[in-house]
């Protein structure tokens, strides 16, 4: 409700400017695009303020949002070179296994998975953030209600091979979750999924387990 109300300010004050009720002072002329960005930002930053888990350091965006927020809101893509950079900067950032070690427990997994707990302002700051999954994916068969942003990863070890995640034949796929996972942008530059590990909502271990989940055949998720 506080976030409803904030961007309504935000988008009556940005309207009143375009119908011309509002143009810059003493230009008599309507703000250009970049003006506009700048008005916006100013009113977020002072509609919120640092609560709980929640830091208004949220408002600031790299240079990976910046640019695919301001290629949706044109009704573009980026430039297929400039993406290939975007994910190239991304994939530095991927921290890999300290002990080289890429599945965990899949039951502490599924937990994380169906947690969509965490990150808002109203949380308490010793609440652990979940994964919150289910909001995109469906995840097991017994699932009645699931978002459909993300494809399903229902059989996600099985359909792609994974009978073994300790062999050899299985680290490509290993690396590929783990890195997806940590920082989605490193294999699609303007990703909807969040970048759980490199966004601090996930820590090391946790994705460990989320790994787990998604590969281990005894998950029933490849069941």
């Amino acid at each position: 409700m506080k976030l409803q109300r904030t961007f309504l300010g935000v988008a009556v004050a940005l309207a009143a400017v375009i119908a011309g009720c509002a143009a810059l002072p003493g230009s008599g002329t309507l703000p250009s695009s970049a003006e506009l960005d700048r008005m916006a930002g100013d009113i977020a930053n002072a509609s919120f303020r640092d609560q709980g888990l929640v830091k208004t350091d949220r408002l600031v965006q790299d240079e990976t949002n910046r640019e695919c927020s301001a290629a949706q809101v044109n009704g573009t893509q980026l430039d297929a070179q400039r993406a290939k950079a975007i994910e190239a900067e991304n994939m530095k950032t991927i921290q890999w296994p300290s002990d080289g070690k890429f599945l965990g427990d899949w039951k502490q997994g599924e937990a994380i998975a169906q947690n969509g707990r965490g990150l808002t302002w109203s949380d308490d700051a010793k609440v652990k953030p979940g994964g919150n999954c289910y909001n995109c994916h469906q995840i097991t068969k017994e699932e009645i209600s699931f978002g459909t942003i993300g494809p399903s990863l229902y059989n996600y070890g099985k359909l792609r091979g994974v009978t073994d995640p300790n062999s050899p034949a299985a680290k490509p796929m290993l690396e590929y979750t783990w890195g997806k996972i940590w920082n989605a942008k490193a294999y699609n530059a303007c990703s909807n999924m969040p970048r759980a590990g490199h966004a601090g909502i996930l820590n090391e271990q946790e994705v460990r387990h989320i790994l787990a989940l998604l590969l281990d055949p005894k998950s029933p998720v490849n069941q």
